[in-house]
Parts: C-alpha cells; sequence; structure tokens
C-alpha cells in the first residue's frame, strides 16, 4: 500500500517563506544599507569552530516543515542565547567561542544491541541533511523562528537499535569547567541532562540539529550537535550533545533537579499552564518585539497531541 505523507497543517505556501537566495544574498542588501561592517560581524561571531563542512551546507529544505512568521535574523537569534555552561546571561556568544568541537564524540549507550562512540563528523555524513524552519518557545515567554539543518532524531534511534525494553531516551552534554565557565558554578548539576519518551523521539518533529541558517552551526547554538524539539520549551532541546542513553528508566533533567516546582520532564508548551512567576498566554518574538498569543504545544498540536493522551493526570508542563 502506498504511503502518502500528509501536509502539516501549519505549513504554508512556499510563496510565503523567505525565497533562498533573497535569504543567501542578505549581506548584500545589508551593504546596500550601509551596514556591511554590522553583516562582516556577524558572519565571524556566528562563524562555526570546526573545519571543512564537506559540502553540506546549505542542505536542501524539507517543504513540509514551514511557518506562518518570519524568520528570526540571524544577528537577532545569535546574539539572544541561554547556554548555561558559559553563562546565565543571553549575550554569552563571545563566552562560547571557547567551546572546542575538533574532535567532537558521540557516546551511544545503555539499552541498545550493542553500544558505540561515533565521531560527529562521520555522524554528520551518515544521516542526509535538510533544512526544516521551525518555531522555537522558551519558557521564558520569547519566541523566534528558525531554519535548522539536521536529521530525524527517529534516523538515529534505528541506527542505535535500542532493546525493546527501553522506554526513555537519556541526552548528555560536556562537563569540562577548563573550558567552559560557567560549569565552575557548582551548585548547578552538571553535566546539563535532558531526556524523552521513545514515542516521543520518534516522532517527525524531533530534530537532531548540525547546522543553522544554512551553516554548521555556531557555538552558541549547541554546536555541533543539539536537539530542535519544537512542540516543547526550549530548555528540553539540549545543546552540544557528548551521550545518549536508552534507559527503562525516566531521566531527570538538569532543571528539573534544580527546581522541580517550576521545571518537570514533559514541558509542552501550554498557554493555560502558567509558570510559577509569570503566564505563559503569550510570548515575545524576538525580531519585532510584538507580544502573540502562545499556542498549545506551540501551534503543532495535529503532530504531537496523540503522544499525551492519557497523561490527563500529570501536567505537561511540570
Amino acid at each position: 500500500m502506498p504511503v502518502y505523507h500528509r501536509r502539516p497543517r501549519w505549513a504554508i505556501a512556499e510563496a510565503q517563506a523567505t525565497p533562498e537566495d533573497v535569504f543567501l544574498n542578505r549581506r548584500s542588501i545589508l551593504q546596500g544599507m550601509g551596514l556591511a561592517g554590522l553583516a562582516l560581524a556577524t558572519a565571524a561571531a556566528t562563524r562555526p569552530a570546526r573545519g571543512q563542512d564537506g559540502g553540506l551546507y546549505p542542505a536542501s529544505r524539507n517543504d513540509a516543515y514551514k511557518i506562518e512568521r518570519d524568520l528570526t535574523p540571524e544577528d537577532i537569534s545569535s546574539r539572544y542565547n541561554n547556554f548555561y555552561e558559559f553563562g546565565s546571561h543571553k549575550q554569552i556568544h563571545r563566552a562560547a567561542e571557547a567551546l572546542v568541537t575538533d574532535p567532537w564524540d558521540i557516546e551511544i549507550d545503555g539499552m541498545v544491541e550493542e553500544p558505540m562512540t561515533i565521531a560527529f563528523d562521520d555522524l554528520e555524513k551518515r544521516f542526509p541533511l535538510e533544512e526544516r524552519l521551525y518555531r522555537h518557545r522558551c519558557v521564558e515567554a520569547w519566541s523566534m523562528t528558525v531554519p535548522w539543518t539536521g536529521f530525524p532524531l527517529g534516523a538515529l534511534v534505528d541506527h542505535a537499535r535500542p532493546l525493546s525494553t527501553a522506554r526513555y531516551v537519556r541526552f548528555e552534554t560536556f562537563n569540562d569547567p577548563a573550558m567552559a565557565s560557567g560549569q565552575k558554578q557548582v551548585w548547578y548539576p552538571w553535566p546539563y541532562v535532558e531526556g524523552l519518551t521513545m514515542a516521543e523521539a520518534r516522532n517527525d518533529l524531533a530534530f537532531m540539529v548540525t547546522g543553522v541558517y544554512g551553516k554548521p552551526l555556531a557555538n552558541q547554538f549547541g554546536a555541533p550537535l543539539r536537539l530542535a524539539l519544537p512542540w516543547k520549551y526550549g530548555f528540553k532541546s539540549i545543546k552540544s550533545i557528548t551521550r545518549i542513553s536508552f534507559t527503562d528508566q525516566r531521566p531527570k533533567s538538569f532543571w528539573e533537579q534544580i527546581a522541580p516546582n517550576e521545571y518537570g520532564f514533559w514541558a509542552n508548551v501550554n498557554p493555560e499552564v502558567p509558570h510559577p512567576r509569570w503566564s505563559q498566554a503569550t510570548e515575545r518574538v524576538l525580531g519585532t518585539n510584538e507580544d502573540v498569543p502562545t499556542v498549545i504545544y506551540n501551534g503543532y498540536g495535529d503532530e504531537v497531541a496523540a503522544l499525551y493522551e492519557g497523561l490527563e493526570g500529570e501536567s505537561l508542563f511540570m
């Protein structure tokens, strides 16, 4: 029986998306506006620490994944980042230059047929890369729209060959206080940890990210490998992944360990469930500073709501 791809209801017509040639020629536009220096400074500040990308970028855009908002300009999204390994403020892009991403290995272990360690450069070439336009909603009530490049997490799950008894996927980042100044703050439970159910990990939207804005990830975005889960608050999209473990025990995430009354395992975007210290009903859009209504599951309800049927007794936020 043939399998048909159902066009997501949140997809838009190609004519409404920013054309790739326009996006890639934005430097010439900036020069015409007398902002060439800003463009060059942005490119230098976001240049990845790794070497050649082997012609993998820019990747072809997957037209099934689009958004109705304009893309957030790179010079804005690359200057407003959470990366607590390098500090608790938003302007950590310069501090993140200390992140060494070459070489970079990812360990895959736990309840799998055979544990393995794979170099990032090999992982990046193993799976076909594509670009997807995703909403990104932070638990702090701001949002942006991003052109991520990567491959489906489900493809990596299949490659890992987890045992049938595995119920969760646990992700872990690096732990190197000598390199990352924020990790010298011993009151945080380093390394950063996050987790998903196997069903969440296999959802089509779950995306392993290797690049952004048509090139390899800049350090502040979580180079060289991060997760993108557009229906969840941003803290679930762990950065700079070094270990992926399969387990039958639900992982306790970094922020859940710190403040379990404020941050929980599910962390699905839900305007009806406020954070204990602020409302989640609206969000501030980076680039325009416009306040807009927040949508359940960040607008991806048709794709993910079925994952949470029968979980009415658990808070989708906590």
